[in-house]
């Protein structure tokens, strides 16, 4: 059985596009390895909507988020950074975990 990860719902549709191919996370969610294929569920509703494989696992801190991080995420660098500070208030070290639909 697959493990899974919850994504908000606005972020379903570029997933399922392939247009959003990392996501950021806090340390609680920083265990998934290369390689792994992961369940995909809606965060509001638990909703399944398809499978991820994780290609990489990598630390990052907020202030180090590049241009190419928001590219990835589909999003300016500035509305990137908001929806983390909004994600998770307060919180400098995180985990960019890269993934493509399965």
């Amino acid at each position: 059985m697959s493990r899974e990860i919850t994504f908000f719902s606005r972020f379903e549709r570029d997933i399922l596009a392939g247009l959003k191919t990392i996501t950021i996370r806090d340390a609680s969610e920083s265990h998934f390895h290369p390689g792994e294929v992961l369940r995909v569920s809606r965060n509001e509703d638990g909703e399944f909507f398809c499978f991820i494989e994780v290609s990489s696992v990598a630390p990052v801190r907020l202030d180090a988020l590049t241009e190419q991080h928001a590219q990835q995420e589909n999003m300016s660098l500035g509305e990137l950074k908001r929806v983390i500070e909004e994600i998770y208030p307060g919180v400098d070290e995180l985990f960019v975990i890269t993934f493509a639909k399965r």
